[in-house]
């Protein structure tokens, strides 16, 4: 069975870090790329950044770019994203998922999801 279980998510104030966590487990998933969502109420899924599993390519979303970097540790087959210089407009659910066919940026691309994780970030 296909487990993504994000961590990492919580409260910090505008201007700070968090860094979120993405443990896989159940299959290989050496022919997949790593990607990173948001979602708030109301919204559809917004992506953030996919990257490859051996970790050597990467792609972000205008709206992170700069900001946020997508890390892979092939070992723990964990995904990291270190999200800097926080504002209170990237409170919403973060989720991680994984995409058999390459670095996609649309959320129908992914074949397996996380619950998501929250990010809250006060002004």
């Amino acid at each position: 069975q296909v487990q993504l279980i994000e961590s990492g998510g919580g409260l910090v104030q505008a201007g700070g870090s968090l860094r979120l966590s993405c443990a896989a487990s159940g299959r290989a998933f050496s022919n997949y790329a790593m990607g990173w969502f948001r979602q708030v109420p109301g919204k559809e899924r917004e992506f953030l950044a996919v990257i490859s599993w051996s970790g050597s390519s990467t792609y972000y979303g205008d709206s992170v770019k700069g900001r946020f970097t997508i890390s892979i540790d092939n070992a723990k087959n964990t995904v990291y994203l270190q999200m800097n210089s926080l504002k209170p407009e990237d409170t919403a659910v973060y989720y991680c998922a994984a995409d058999r066919d390459g670095l996609g940026i649309h959320q129908y691309e992914y074949d397996y999801w996380g619950q998501g994780t929250q990010v809250t970030v006060s002004s």
